[in-house]
Order: structure tokens, then C-alpha cells, then sequence
């Protein structure tokens, strides 16, 4: 039988000042990839060194999880941003994250959009394009080349990456209902996330094993990641992951880092 290796990446450091939102050392325990929020739509300073710190002990790789700038609305609000001062903005996140990186020994190693910019970079060419312009200013300022991006497989983002030559990696989710076309189910919709373990490990070994899953229609789709992502801000998100995970291993899927 063919090894299957899959990624799992967890939304981390998503709290601040005083407020906390993920149990971000048990998650820690689960992942290989750390999405940490850099302090646009969660997270700040202290926040962003202890998750660093924390990946880094566990050998979990750190991703830099970019976003609008918008902290009163988690990042899931819709924005109109001019390119030019998104590209600015994404590089200015992945930089500050870095330092924090780079202070517990590890480095950035990708890249993933949040919220209301992961889905506008689906359809959107001059978006998907700032934030990849906002990649490559953040590895010409100094976090190394080639950041790869972490995102839906078939988005306008992956072929803005692809043609600025960055790696792309598709992403996956076990807990969200997905569309005919391959696209996210949007959170105001019913159904849109699920939430009964059982079934969000059953998607997620599908995923992984055989790259399908039943939409939300109730047709069976191709969905080929090499990434998936477990929510950290969803009740019960670390019993949820230590069962994705050892549903995964019991099916004799290999959950290693991507990066």
C-alpha cells in the first residue's frame, strides 16, 4: 500500500492582551504547522514569542497567518483594500512574526492568508496578487526565499504564486462544509461548520486517503491537499485534533510537516 503523508496546520496565538481564544500549548502537542496570527486580525507581541517559542521547542513549523487589518471583526469582515498598501501590509506581518521566529531558533516557513482575505484570494486575481507581492517583499527584506503559500488548491492565489515562482501548497478542512466547486460553504450559511467528531475525522482520513469529500449538496468532490487545517477557535478543538489526528495514523495516513 502507498504511504499517504498529510499536514496538519491549526490557527494559533489568536488571542490578545489579556484575552485568550486557543489553547495553543495542547494544540501544539497535536500540529506539525502552526498558523500564528500576526497581530492583525489576533495576536500581538508577547503573544506571537510564546507561540514561536512553544513551535520551535515541539519542532512544529511556524506559518505566518496574514490578514486585513481588522481586529475588532477577527479578520472575517469584508474589505476593500488598495493592492499596494496590501502587499505593504502582509509583508509587514510575515517581518514581525520573523523576528520572533528567528529569536527561538526556528525561521518563517510559509505562508497562509485568515478569514475574509483566505476567501477573497480564491476569486479575486488583483487581490491574490498583493499578497503575493507582500510574500516576496517579506523575503527580499530578509525572511529567506521562497516562502510557500497555504491555501485552496485551484485559487487565483496558487496561480499568482505559481507564475511569481513560489511553492504552493493546498489546504484542506476536516470541520468546514464545502461547495460543488470545490470552494468553502461561507460561516453564515447552515451547516457550513461541522462540528460532530466523528464526522469531521471520517471527511478528514477521506481527504487524506483518497483526495474526496461529500459536499455540501451531498455530491462526492475531489479535494487533493497536502494540508489539513483543524481549527483552534471551535469548542473542543483539542480533543477534536488529537481525534483527527488518530484517525489519520489508524488509517495509516502519516502526519508529518509539509515545509
Amino acid at each position: 500500500m502507498t504511504t499517504v503523508s498529510i499536514d496538519l496546520n491549526a490557527d494559533l496565538g489568536e488571542g490578545f492582551g489579556r484575552w485568550t481564544l486557543t489553547d495553543d500549548e495542547q494544540l501544539l502537542s497535536v500540529v506539525t504547522s502552526a498558523n500564528v496570527a500576526c497581530g492583525f486580525h489576533a495576536g500581538d507581541a508577547a503573544t506571537m514569542r510564546r507561540v514561536c517559542e512553544l513551535a520551535a521547542e515541539r519542532g512544529v513549523r511556524i506559518g505566518a497567518q496574514v490578514s486585513y487589518r481588522d481586529l475588532a471583526g477577527f479578520g472575517r469582515r469584508a474589505m476593500d483594500v488598495p493592492a499596494d498598501e496590501l502587499a505593504a501590509e502582509v509583508a509587514y506581518q510575515i517581518g514581525a512574526l520573523e523576528v520572533f521566529a528567528r529569536a527561538a531558533g526556528a525561521r518563517v516557513a510559509y505562508v497562509k492568508p485568515h478569514g475574509a482575505l483566505y476567501n477573497r484570494v480564491v476569486r479575486d486575481e488583483e487581490q491574490a496578487a498583493a499578497v503575493v507581492a507582500g510574500v516576496l517583499l517579506a523575503s527580499a527584506g530578509g525572511t529567506g526565499p521562497e516562502l510557500p503559500v497555504l491555501g485552496l488548491p485551484g485559487s487565483r492565489l496558487h496561480e499568482a504564486a505559481r507564475k511569481a515562482g513560489l511553492p504552493v501548497v493546498g489546504e484542506a478542512f476536516g470541520d468546514r462544509a464545502y461547495r460543488a466547486d470545490g470552494t468553502l460553504l461561507p460561516r453564515g450559511q447552515e451547516g457550513a461548520v461541522v462540528t460532530e467528531p466523528a464526522e469531521v475525522v471520517e471527511r478528514s482520513v477521506s481527504m487524506a486517503r483518497f483526495g474526496v469529500v461529500a459536499a455540501h449538496c451531498g455530491r462526492s468532490i475531489a479535494v487533493r491537499a497536502r494540508s489539513l487545517c483543524l481549527h483552534g477557535d471551535t469548542p473542543g478543538a483539542v480533543d477534536l485534533a488529537r481525534r483527527v489526528r488518530a484517525g489519520l495514523e489508524s488509517a495509516g495516513v502519516r502526519v508529518e510537516a509539509f515545509a
